[in-house]
């Protein structure tokens, strides 16, 4: 999955892409960089020392880091067009407005407004996804004005796509109008950006780290506040010197976790996990997803031979002790093929191929 960190000029996006990735491209740096990062997950450590696996095996996010941008001019419009393509094909959007006065850097259209920036950042998305919509309209049209094998898809097409350009030219984002599988299905392969769950970081001062989260603007699924200095400064100290760095900041853990996790979350997914002396692994699976699909993603012959799901949630197996303990206490389950998957269990599959 992957979660595409987009913000405009001197917003910090760049450092905070530093501080999630571990990675410090070049300031001012042109090119788009991807990572994948490791989502945090304490039972992991738990269970590690539970059943001293050789192999430890976290969920991922890949993230694609966009140079900042600027639209208030031709040369920042443009980078900004040119890095439409990557951007599309990110998941999630995760936008960084700056929320922090400091004088040794100028403010992107000098002023230190995050609710503005996210406005002017939430037209550009619309205008981006009215022009490809324009586009193809044009083309569909064309096609349409002589028989084709194809004409009755194409005019299902125009249909949707008509209605989602109705919405645009009224700043509605798509994510509001096209939302069956029907429609989604239909404009998937152009990847438009107002269709993509919106994640929203206030980029403050480390005064301002410990106060509580800002309300997402309409349309966003989720709104975190952090220090983007701060939390690079975090993730390059020794683990053992973060506690300390941490109390100052006025928070219990740092903000970088905190929005690996949400952008997870944000993306509808869970991880369901599995243990054993070889391996403990979170695996990454949408949620509502039935056993066989989480078989699936071990492996096809799992979910091919499928005979039952052994399930235990992970506070159970935590209060037994180990795994014996929880079945003595008859806290492990035998679940069938239709049952939903929750991000709490521990599977162990039985199949036979």
């Amino acid at each position: 999955m992957k979660a595409a960190l987009i913000g405009f000029s001197q917003s910090g996006k760049t450092t905070l892409a530093s501080a999630v990735t571990g990675v410090d491209p070049p300031i001012g740096a042109p090119a788009v960089h991807r990572c994948m990062v490791k989502v945090p997950d304490e039972r992991l450590n738990v269970l590690t020392k539970m059943y001293n696996p050789k192999k430890v095996t976290e969920a991922t996010i890949e993230y694609i880091d966009v140079p900042g941008f600027s639209l208030s001019d031709r040369s920042g419009q443009e980078g900004w067009k040119r890095n439409l393509p990557d951007i599309r094909q990110a998941e999630l959007l995760v936008a960084v407005a700056r929320a922090f006065e400091n004088s040794a850097v100028p403010a992107y259209r000098d002023r230190i407004d995050p609710d503005e920036d996210l406005e002017e950042l939430r037209d550009e998305l619309l205008n981006a996804d009215l022009e490809s919509i324009t586009t193809r309209l044009e083309r569909l049209e064309k096609t349409l004005t002589k028989p084709t094998k194809m004409q009755d898809q194409d005019k299902k097409e125009m249909a949707i796509l008509q209605r989602a350009k109705t919405a645009l030219d009224e700043s509605t984002l798509l994510s509001e109008i096209l939302t069956s599988d029907e429609d989604r299905r239909t404009v998937a392969s152009f990847g438009l950006l107002s269709l993509k769950p919106l994640l929203v970081v206030h980029n403050v001062s480390d005064s301002e780290a410990s106060m509580p989260d800002p309300d997402p603007p309409e349309g966003a699924v989720g709104a975190i506040r952090l220090c983007a200095s701060a939390e690079q400064d975090i993730s390059q100290l020794p683990p053992e010197d973060r506690p300390a760095f941490l109390a100052d900041l006025g928070v219990e853990q740092p903000a970088r976790d905190r929005l690996i996790r949400k952008c997870y979350e944000s993306l509808g997914l869970i991880s369901f996990l599995t243990v054993g002396p070889d391996e403990v692994r979170a695996w990454t699976i949408p949620e509502g997803s039935d056993a066989v699909e989480a078989a699936r993603q071990i492996h096809s012959d799992i979910a091919r031979g499928f005979i039952r799901a052994e399930t235990v949630a992970y506070d159970h197996l935590m209060e037994a002790g180990d795994m014996k303990g929880a079945k003595a206490a008859g806290n492990v389950r035998q679940e069938g093929k239709t049952y939903i998957v929750q991000d709490v269990d521990i599977i162990n599959f039985k199949f036979n191929v």
